[in-house]
């Protein structure tokens, strides 16, 4: 279990559990959470949770949770997995050592490579 503290209009950024589902229980405030289903749909699918509520992540998926409100929120989350692991997104593709190659990343986002330096540079 783990407990979550989200300032106003913080994230908790886009990431995965490879072997966990998680369920997360709103103690304060409106968090917005978010998931991304697989290929080839990857819809998202996304609700303003209130104190009280809870949602469920399913395993593997992308998530994130976004307070959405003035005050501070607070959540706590289960996973089903002593190891569940965590893998960031943004900090996997960006921050990966080595390096992933930039013409990858290029081609993948389809943005110039000033673009990947630039954010390869943040991580």
């Amino acid at each position: 279990m783990v407990r979550i503290d989200i300032m106003p209009w913080g994230v908790n950024p886009p990431h995965t559990h490879p072997r966990a589902s998680e369920i997360l229980t709103v103690l304060e405030g409106n968090i917005q959470v978010g998931f991304i289903t697989s290929n080839p749909e990857n819809r998202l699918i996304t609700k303003v949770l209130q104190t009280g509520d809870v949602f469920v992540f399913p395993v593997g998926l992308i998530h994130f949770q976004h307070n959405v409100g003035t005050c501070h929120s607070v959540a706590i989350a289960a996973l089903n997995s002593q190891n569940p692991s965590i893998i960031g997104i943004a900090n996997a593709l960006f921050g990966s050592k080595p390096d992933i190659p930039t013409d990858v990343l290029r081609k993948a986002f389809q943005v110039d490579k000033d673009v990947i330096t630039q954010l390869q540079g943040k991580f």
